[in-house]
């Protein structure tokens, strides 16, 4: 019992002495290396939802995300990595406390100098304490916390990329089946003017070089079909492994046609950017990491004071292991005079990597605010562009039916007729890409002005 209020006493010196000696060097800021933010060109008025691909409205695509940010192996790794961050934290946290081991030996020594007998048992409690006078451990353990954060950044950044890929992916696919279904009409359309000309052929009204051409055009457009129905299957597989399923995994795909994007969201202006988009929270969380990590090794330099206690039992029995006892106090103060320029080799490696940190989250933001501006140009002009496709196409399907005309009236060549026939249908198949773009340029817009949202498995570590 003696050697327990002994132990008691010592353990709240180590903590007084940790608190009134704790004395952190002062680091430098680590401002935004960006002179000025300017506000983004363009703005809508719709909210913008954190799960944002819910503004589609469209329950089977929300399912699918759902399901993928539960099951997808590589969200499922850097959930690990995080968890891997945290326990980093706990290890260097528990250096802030003292190390107590306890030791028992039993031995049997010949000869026996001390003790007439047999065995020789001792059992002994052990206590190792680092005050941290300027700040080092603490430094440290604020580093990997802000590590944490950084991987837990990536985890949010992982989320939102994934959710991006399955709606990109859901969207090929039903591109690639609107094209599919196009492609079988305009097959379907191109053996129905085959057989036509052929019957015409007959009479003596139609060359043979017109059929061998309008054959061409439909072993052309069945070419277009191969590759729409190749791309399907394959859109299929990749949408089974986003969602963390083998690739032969069948899915009954719904007949869909592309929408129109939502309603242009708010951009905000940019300081939200650096609050709401992970990666930069991520390049920020490492900034600070880093400037801990400048603040451990200029404190690395400074003396270091260590509280050792032991206190040991002996006996030649187990009845009398608590009858003789010894304890000691000890401490160290450690100060470092002569590393070779170890140690302040060590500081300017950790302020260069502080600064590069600092770069490297300035170039994150500019890439921020790029990728917005990026997003809501191309989706603009993306919008004129379908406007310009539309009147193309409209003009190559009454071009076509004048020169059809005019050719079964014998006043123009088949040439002509092929040639708009087969830019009609191309600008057909050109529109169907061309929504689709611009739906991708819209998910663009939205993944980057998405800030983090919770997912299934951050609700339940909670």
């Amino acid at each position: 019992m003696q050697f327990i209020s002994y132990i008691t006493l010592i353990l709240p010196v180590f903590a007084l002495i940790a608190s009134v000696a704790g004395c952190s060097p002062k680091i430098s800021g680590t401002s935004l290396p960006i002179d000025s933010l300017q506000e983004f060109s363009y703005s809508g008025d719709q909210h913008m939802p954190e799960k944002w691909w819910t503004s589609f409205e469209n329950p089977d695509l929300n399912t699918l995300v759902d399901s993928a940010l539960t099951s997808n192996f590589e969200l499922e790794s850097v959930w690990h990595q995080l968890l891997a961050a945290r326990a980093v934290v706990n290890r260097e946290t528990s250096n802030l406390l003292p190390d107590i081991e306890a030791t028992v030996q039993s031995a049997i020594n010949r000869p026996q100098p001390d003790f007439v007998g047999g065995e020789n048992i001792r059992f002994g409690l052990n206590a190792a304490y680092e005050v941290d006078l300027w700040g080092r451990i603490r430094s440290q353990v604020e580093a990997e916390r802000f590590r944490e954060k950084a991987s837990y950044a990536d985890y949010q950044s992982a989320a939102i990329t994934l959710s991006a890929e399955i709606v990109l992916t859901w969207y090929q696919i039903i591109a690639a089946q609107n094209q599919l279904q196009l492609v079988n009409e305009q097959v379907d359309t191109n053996e129905k003017i085959v057989k036509l000309i052929r019957a015409r052929f007959g009479s003596g009204l139609i060359r043979g070089v017109d059929i061998l051409r309008q054959q061409q055009l439909l072993e052309a457009t069945r070419e277009q079909k191969i590759v729409a129905e190749s791309r399907f299957e394959i859109l299929k597989h990749q949408l089974a492994v986003l969602l963390g399923r083998q690739p032969q995994t069948d899915f009954n795909v719904l007949s869909y046609e592309l929408p129109e994007p939502p309603p242009l969201p708010q951009t905000g202006i940019p300081m939200e950017q650096i609050r709401r988009r992970p990666d930069v929270q991520q390049a920020y969380n490492l900034l600070k990491a880093a400037d801990k990590d400048l603040a451990a090794a200029i404190s690395n330099q400074y003396p270091r004071l260590s509280l050792t206690a032991t206190a040991s039992m002996r006996a030649n029995n187990a009845d009398d292991l608590f009858q003789n006892w010894a304890r000691s106090l000890a401490g160290n103060l450690v100060a470092p005079l002569f590393y070779g320029g170890r140690l302040s080799a060590e500081v300017d490696r950790s302020e260069a990597v502080k600064n590069q940190r600092l770069y490297e989250y300035g170039q994150t933001v500019l890439i921020a605010f790029r990728e917005v501006e990026d997003a809501l140009i191309q989706e603009i002009k993306q919008n004129e562009r379908i406007e310009v496709l539309k009147e193309q196409h409209d003009l190559a399907r009454k071009t076509y039916e004048q020169l059809q005309t005019e050719y079964f009236n014998g006043l123009s060549n088949y040439l002509d007729v092929l040639t708009a026939l087969g830019q009609e249908q191309q600008l057909r198949r050109e529109l169907i890409a061309a929504r689709y773009s611009l739906l991708e340029f819209r998910i663009n817009l939205y993944r980057s002005l998405a800030g983090g949202f919770d997912t299934e498995r951050e609700t339940e570590d909670e």
